[in-house]
């Protein structure tokens, strides 16, 4: 029996799991995320503790999901604001430690992976992973493979324009995907619907400062501000995921991160539209389901960089 080591590198911890080929999982564990040197020492001691457990000849290798931007083919972080690393040879420094094969990619991506191969999306060759939560994240695998693009910098999809000159996205553009459905953004619209109307039934718990991502959704169902901030969001949302599914017509779309915890409330509206305003209709069905890997997705996409193979 072959085992893999999977690592989740991101701005507060580092996670790891240990699974087999058939993503059933043999161990976890989790480190502090540090700096450079740090966040390499908080690797290999996940590896080491993993080698340890099993007896070390089983494991075949070490997939790392990192966030930021990621050289894939040549192992190395070329940017991390979260981090705080750049030009950074995570993998050489890896390797040379827990002597066994490492591979690596951005975090988004591995997430995309593991739902491809353990999650969501396990029954399709054709997926697409989009994370709602600060930002909009995810990734794409095309015939069971990730697609990263050129120098492993393409798959950014929140931050393709879906409202040109619209409101400023956190990269710098006006309109972008993220600036429209990111958790961050949803939790805005809801602060400002709460502002625009006094008599807001929202107001009876939270405050405009206290509102969060479930706020409109709780009450969407007996106040037409909170309806209409749903509404909203589901426009913007549906507009990104049909571009999305026009040009790569995956067999599901997969929805990560916090806003995706309404389940059936947010995907059965966006169903609908992808499904009226697909181009060529139902010819070559999209679905739009949950990710179901949670914090673990990353983890086990990493390790499967190695299962791939």
């Amino acid at each position: 029996m072959s085992l893999y080591i999977g690592i989740d590198v991101g701005g507060t911890s580092i996670k790891g799991a240990l699974i087999d080929g058939e993503g059933k999982l043999y161990g976890e564990d989790c480190v502090r995320t540090g700096n450079g040197v740090e966040i390499v020492d908080g690797i290999v001691a996940i590896c080491n503790r993993f080698t340890c457990k099993s007896g070390g000849e089983k494991i075949k290798g070490v997939g790392i999901g990192c966030a930021g931007v990621i050289d894939s083919e040549n192992g190395t972080v070329v940017f991390s604001g979260n981090l705080r690393i750049k030009d950074f040879p995570l993998v050489k420094l890896v390797e040379e430690k827990v002597k066994l094969p490492v591979k690596i990619t951005n975090d988004a991506n591995a997430a995309a992976l593991g739902e491809a191969k353990f999650g969501a999306g396990k029954n399709y060759s054709d997926s697409v992973l989009v994370t709602l939560g600060t930002g909009v994240g995810g990734g794409i695998v095309i015939g069971g493979k990730l697609f990263e693009g050129n120098k492993s910098a393409g798959a950014e999809i929140g931050h393709m324009v879906i409202e040109s000159g619209g409101n400023r996205c956190s990269c710098g553009r006006r309109g972008c995907f993220e600036a429209y459905s990111s958790a961050t953004a949803l939790i805005k619209r809801t602060r400002w619907a709460m502002e625009e109307d006094a008599g807001s039934a929202m107001w009876q718990t939270f405050t405009s400062d206290t509102a969060t991502g479930k706020t409109a959704f709780d009450y969407m169902d007996t106040d037409i501000s909170a309806h209409e901030v749903v509404e909203w969001y589901v426009k913007y949302l549906a507009c990104g995921l049909i571009n999305l599914a026009n040009i790569f017509r995956p067999q599901v779309i997969m929805l990560g991160g916090g806003v995706a915890a309404q389940g059936e409330r947010l995907t059965s509206p966006l169903q609908a539209i992808l499904d009226r305003e697909l181009y060529a209709g139902s010819y070559a069905p999209v679905k739009i389901t949950c990710a179901t890997l949670g914090n673990v997705a990353g983890a086990y996409g990493a390790a499967a960089l190695l299962i791939e193979d």
